[in-house]
């Protein structure tokens, strides 16, 4: 499913405009991996970025230049890749840029030989990752939204999608203070309560922001228009020639106006309505936005290993990192964090064990590795926000696109820092078990 869904994800930021794929199915009775963050996207992008820096190694060709050389360009936009995906916006070379220049790429070269003189083997690894969110691709999924107004002027937000501690609340609220200037403090939000809630399709796909964002933003200048009709009513004018500013509704021209309690006040009383106004003041709207989008990122991940225990140490991680139209900084960038240390997880050491019979080994965290808040680095993150057009906020799906470039990224620097050893790949994870060996074992077989 992973494979099949996904496979346009091997074409990554490339003008590559033919690729062949065969994509080989297996039955298991082992645990699905579509809970996974980026479900299928992280394997694609790691084939993809592992294999060219394998074909600059046997070029001769700088690793970087061979992907400078290769990439899709603004002016490029939209372009169709080879493999099923239409990206409708980005900024590639600029992001590739900009992250060699924070993450010193050009000066990496010291810090090897320092790290050499210690005894220890240093490594660089880049990696682009882009992916397909809030899809399907041929028609997105639709979301639902309720903006409803009681008759004091308390606003509650009723949301199809689901926060299960993204922070959409704060994402959600800031979109409708915006719209009706409400201090956010003063938003309800409701969501994941059926009772309530008429439909949702709920949160995956990093979806809740491109799809729930333009539901809310749709059902809020819906409940807008039905307020303006109201103010104009209550100013005997007509509702377009209203204005609403900082929660006052003027009419154009005069002095007049009408307040944001005034008008939600009237909304429940039937001799204050425009006729044939139906009483509250409330508007649903279950959206499907026309196209998916496609978050992208550039990463550069620094390692340190030492070879007397096989132990990898992160010491530096730079992203940057294009999620359309950012909404909330903070946020944003807690998601890109979240991402990108699942995917040192499984680099370092994360592993599912089954014994023959099929019973799981790692089934705790005493037997299962999760990494740890002191072997992860301050994560730099800089957004290069490109907006699309796919959706009303000009947002991109931020819920995966770490994981994504994590994999390739990491390994990327791992067999960087092992090249002087001989080792040209190696599979996940890079246990220091794994390495301690790998390392005894070239130093056994050299004459």
């Amino acid at each position: 499913h992973q494979a099949t869904n996904n496979v346009g994800s091997l074409a990554g930021v490339y003008a590559t405009q033919h690729l062949h794929v065969r994509v080989r199915g297996v039955y298991t009775n082992t645990s699905s991996v579509s809970p996974y963050r980026g479900a299928g996207r992280p394997e694609a992008l790691y084939a993809m970025e592992r294999l060219i820096d394998r074909a600059a190694e046997q070029t001769g060709i700088d690793r970087m230049e061979l992907r400078r050389r290769n990439l899709i360009t603004p002016d490029d936009m939209p372009f169709r890749t080879g493999l099923v995906f239409t990206y409708d916006s980005g900024d590639f070379p600029k992001a590739l840029e900009k992250v060699l220049a924070e993450s010193d790429w050009a000066g990496f070269e010291k810090g090897r030989a320092e790290s050499s003189r210690q005894g220890r083997l240093r490594g660089i690894g880049f990696a682009f990752a882009i992916e397909i969110a809030g899809g399907p691709l041929e028609r997105p999924f639709d979301e639902h939204a309720e903006a409803r107004v009681d008759a004091q002027g308390g606003l509650t937000l009723f949301m199809g999608t689901h926060s299960h501690g993204q922070g959409h609340e704060t994402s959600f609220r800031q979109i409708a203070s915006e719209t009706f200037g409400i201090p956010a403090e003063c938003i309800r939000i409701l969501y994941g309560d059926t009772d309530q809630v008429a439909f949702g399709r709920g949160t995956f796909g990093s979806r809740s922001m491109s799809s729930g964002g333009a539901a809310l933003t749709v059902s809020a200048n819906r409940l807008l228009g039905k307020a303006r009709a109201i103010a104009g009513h209550l100013l005997e004018a007509h509702g377009g020639d209203i204005q609403y500013v900082q929660r006052q509704f003027h009419l154009e021209g005069t002095d007049r106006s009408v307040s944001w309690e005034q008008v939600a006040a009237a909304a429940y009383q039937t001799g204050a309505l425009p006729p044939g106004m139906e009483l509250g003041l409330s508007a649903t709207a279950i959206v499907s936005t026309s196209a998916p989008t496609f978050p992208n990122s550039a990463h550069v991940c620094e390692v340190e290993i030492d070879p007397e225990t096989g132990t990898i140490g992160i010491v530096g991680y730079w992203v940057v990192d294009d999620a359309g139209r950012v909404i909330n900084p903070m946020l944003l960038y807690g998601q890109i964090h979240g991402g990108v240390v699942q995917g040192l997880g499984q680099v370092l050491g994360e592993n599912i064990c089954y014994d023959r019979e099929g019973q799981l080994l790692s089934g705790t965290f005493m037997d299962y590795f999760m990494p740890r808040a002191d072997q992860m680095p301050a994560i730099v993150v800089h957004s290069l926000p490109v907006p699309t057009k796919a959706n009303p906020l000009g947002v991109k799906g931020a819920g995966e696109a770490g994981v994504v470039g994590a994999l390739p990224a990491a390994m990327n620097a791992i067999v960087d820092a092992l090249k002087p050893c001989g080792v040209r790949h190696l599979d996940m994870p890079c246990t220091p078990e794994k390495i301690w060996n790998l390392l005894k074992s070239r130093i056994r077989t050299r004459p």
